[in-house]
This record gives structure tokens, C-alpha cells and sequence, in this order.
């Protein structure tokens, strides 16, 4: 083809992978990609999680095409002022090290360039996202008619959900509706009401209790107000684990209510729905399966590579409800559908292949042990740290937060900052989130590399770190 004819190869790397014959050439470019990546990994502990410098190299493209040296090097200055998540230090996101081989089927998918907008262009892929789907859904209780679609992150499996419960209300032309969600759920949820055209109130937020939950008498109060003043509610968010406590909401209760009012009940579990998974963690989230729809992300503790974001809906036919249009341009699917008539994106790539083979990697045994793990270090380190000087929150999950107790808000505010900074000296990193007025440090326990030794150090230093404090 003329187009691609005009495109000159490197000195011993051809553009495109040869359709008719094996290339050793691409194979010995990958091989060594890979080797550095290795090597990457291998020297992580000998680094802090964050570069001490960042060197980019140049962004346009060149006149001719880089040799397979250049392309490494070029690669090799990207990967030494990147984020280490493999450093045991790493405990401020929720990012972990990701899977081997997650690793590989992202590889994988990037070579196979499949494309889940329709069937034909991603066959067997296709096939396998709602599977995975539907068992994510069995797992987490939900019924026989429930299913799923991925989704490019929570932020979008969350504004997609608030999308099914508008339509399953029949609000789509109401923008007076209004979305209830606590105090402390995620900031994506502010970003689909504007998305969506809905009143700049139209997210209202409820209070929550000593332990970061949703106060249940006060979204019944707000359901009973909201009904009075003749405005509609299109949804109720529960939380799984908010971000910076790891609080989970009562979702129990809070479905029972849902039910009683005909609302819909999303759960944003992006960073507990896993926990669900195993009978063994399963009751930190208990009552996730009476959810409407839920957001799982499997890429915050997991160790999927990014993005793995999953919204399941215990009717999966309201997913076609919502977001099919019909694909004049494409032959019509011979088995559930196209892939972009169950959601927002269009053309994705086929992100659940990491997910499948990831969990495949792991066995039953191995995510729960992740699960259990995380768990357990939180607890570890909660015990450690000096309770009698710190303001402790918490939820069940692998997140603790503290800020010193004698303190106002700009000395909690100087002593985060300070800490922080010494802690990273020390190749331990956590986050520095502003909750509720004051400054926090937040550990994120789900790196499996950290240890005690680890744990021992990290609450050392912040225990001494409040000496200076009167």
C-alpha cells in the first residue's frame, strides 16, 4: 500500500511485524525491552519509589526513524525517572507492583491490537470480558441475570453507573436530579453530575458517623427532604472503602432503605469490591451483593496493570438499555452483542486479557492471600503506631491515616509535610492527603514487597516524628 510504503524502517527493526514469516528482529527488540524492564525491577530496593531526577528525551519525532539502540536507550531515561510501585517503601496509593503476568497479557493485547467496540474485531476477547464479567458478578453475590462491561478507570464505571440509574428512573430529561453520596466518597461522582448537565446541587452529600461511614438516618432524612421539595432521586452512593480511611459504608442497611424508597443503589467498591472475592475477607464488604451496580477496580490491590476497572449491574440488560445506539457501520454481532453498545467507550482495547490472566497467575490461593495480607498490615502497623499522640482513622481495609492530636490545623499541616519529606529521605513513602480541615498521612498497605521490617521502621519514624510536637 502506498501509505505504508512510505514508511522506512529502522536500522534492523521493520515498523510492522511481518505478516508471512516469523521476525527475529522483532523478537531480539522485545526480548531486550523486556531485559531492561527486569533489570528495572530487580534494582527497585536499591532506589526510593520516587526518581531522585527525571530526564525526558526529545518528543518529536525525528527526520529518519531511531536504530533499536536508540529506541532502548530513548525508553531507558523514561523508566529511570518513573514511579517505582515495586520499592517495599511505596505506601502512599493505591498502586501495587503489578502481576508478571499481568505484565505479559498487556504485552499481548498491545500485539493483538484487537478492539472491543465490535464482536468481529475482537472475537474470542469479546467473549471472555463478559465471562470475566460474569464471574466477578457470581463472586460478589449478585444474580443469575447480572453482567458486566470494563471500563478505562472508576471515574468512568462510576459515571456510567450514574447513567443506568438515570435511565432505569426515567430522569433523563430532569435536570433537577439528585445523586446522594457521603461526605467522603470519591471526587469522580462530582465529575458525572457535570458530565451529565445535572443542577450544580445536584450531588448532596451526607454526613458520616466516628468511623467515616454514611449516617443512615440522615440519608433517610435527605431521601424524605429531597421527596418534599418534589425534587427526584436518581441514585444513592455506598462506598466500599473510602480513600482516605478505607471506611466502608453500611451497606446492608443502606440497601434495605434503597428498596423501601425505589432508589437506585450504586457501590463504589473500586478499592474494597475485591475484598469480596474470598470468603475469607468477604464480610468487610458485607451487602455488596443487594447493590444495583457496583465499581470494582481490580488494578488497586490486585496487582492488575492499568487500567482494570469493572461495572457490574445486577441486570445486565440495562447496560444495552443505557448505551446502545446501534452500529450501522459494522455487521451485526453473532453472540451478545457488540462491546460498545454496553457502555460509554467506543474503541478499547481488550484490558480484561491482563485481568483473566492475572487471576489465572494468582489461583484462588493467591488473591486471597493478597486480600488477607493487605489486611494484616494495616493492623500491623496500626498497633505500632502511638495511638495516645495520634488521631487514628481507619475502616476495616488496608488504609490508615493519622495526624498528630495536639495540633491545629496548620501545624498538622507543617508536620505532614515535614514527616513526609523525611520519610522519602528513608525510601518510605505515603501521601499527604487534606481530610476534613486537616492534613493527614495515609499509608496504603497493599504493597505485598513491604515487610515488617518495613512496617517497624515506617511507624518508628512517625512515632519519633511527634517529638518535636508540644
Amino acid at each position: 500500500m502506498a501509505g505504508t510504503s512510505q514508511i522506512r524502517p529502522t536500522a534492523t527493526l521493520a515498523p510492522f511485524a511481518k505478516p508471512d514469516r516469523f521476525d527475529p528482529e522483532l523478537q531480539t527488540f522485545l526480548e531486550q525491552a523486556s531485559a531492561r524492564l527486569c533489570q528495572w525491577f530487580a534494582t527497585a530496593s536499591n532506589r526510593g519509589p520516587l526518581p531522585a531526577l527525571s530526564a525526558l528525551p526529545d518528543v518529536a519525532p525525528p527526520p529518519q526513524g531511531l536504530s533499536v539502540d536508540a529506541l532502548l536507550d530513548d525508553l531507558q531515561l523514561v523508566m529511570e525517572g518513573a514511579y517505582q510501585p515495586s520499592h517495599p517503601g511505596a505506601l502512599a496509593h493505591l498502586d501495587p507492583p503489578p502481576l508478571t503476568a499481568s505484565i505479559a497479557a498487556d504485552l499481548i493485547c498491545a500485539g493483538l491490537n484487537n478492539n472491543l467496540l465490535a464482536e468481529e474485531l475482537s472475537p474470542s476477547l469479546s467473549r471472555l470480558e463478559r465471562e470475566m464479567c460474569r464471574w466477578f458478578a457470581e463472586r460478589l453475590g449478585l444474580p443469575l441475570t447480572a453482567g458486566g462491561v470494563a471500563a478505562s478507570g472508576g471515574s468512568l464505571s462510576n459515571l456510567m453507573a450514574m447513567v443506568i440509574g438515570r435511565q432505569q428512573a426515567d430522569l433523563q430529561d430532569d435536570p433537577r436530579a439528585v445523586v446522594l453520596a457521603s461526605v467522603d466518597a470519591h471526587v469522580s461522582l462530582a465529575k458525572a453530575i457535570r458530565v451529565m448537565g445535572l443542577a450544580s446541587d445536584a450531588l448532596q452529600t451526607v454526613p458520616v458517623d466516628q468511623e467515616g461511614c454514611m449516617n443512615l438516618d440522615a440519608l433517610e432524612h435527605q431521601l424524605k427532604a429531597l421527596r418534599a421539595e418534589g425534587r427526584p432521586c436518581l441514585a444513592v452512593v455506598a462506598t466500599a472503602g473510602t480513600t482516605v480511611q478505607g471506611a466502608v459504608d453500611p451497606l446492608v442497611a443502606v440497601a434495605e432503605l434503597c428498596r423501601r424508597e425505589q432508589v437506585w443503589l450504586h457501590v463504589d467498591g473500586a478499592i474494597g469490591g475485591v475484598f469480596a472475592l474470598t470468603a475469607a475477607t468477604a464480610s468487610v464488604v458485607e451487602g455488596i451483593s443487594l447493590a444495583d451496580s457496583i465499581t470494582v477496580n481490580p488494578q488497586k490491590l490486585l496487582g492488575i496493570t492499568k487500567t482494570s476497572s469493572l461495572l457490574l449491574v445486577a441486570n445486565q440488560s440495562h447496560l444495552a438499555s443505557a448505551f446502545s445506539t446501534g452500529l450501522p457501520y459494522m455487521e451485526p454481532a453473532w453472540g451478545d452483542g457488540h462491546g460498545s453498545e454496553i457502555g460509554l467507550q467506543g474503541t478499547r482495547p481488550a484490558e480484561v486479557l491482563k485481568l483473566w490472566l492475572g487471576l489465572r497467575q494468582l489461583g484462588e490461593q493467591g488473591i486471597q492471600c493478597l486480600l488477607e495480607g493487605a489486611i494484616q498490615r494495616r493492623q500491623s502497623l496500626a498497633r505500632q503506631l502511638d495511638a495516645s499522640r495520634f488521631i487514628l482513622l481507619s475502616g476495616p481495609l488496608h488504609l490508615i491515616a493519622c495526624t498528630p492530636k495536639n495540633a491545629d490545623a496548620d501545624q498538622a499541616s507543617v508536620w505532614s509535610l515535614a514527616t513526609r519529606q523525611s520519610l522519602l529521605e528513608q525510601q518510605l513513602m505515603v501521601s499527604r492527603p487534606l481530610h476534613h480541615g486537616r492534613h493527614f498521612l495515609k499509608v496504603v498497605l497493599g504493597n505485598p514487597h513491604t515487610q515488617s521490617i518495613h512496617l517497624n521502621r515506617l511507624a518508628t519514624l512517625m512515632n519519633q516524628s511527634l517529638l518535636g510536637l508540644r
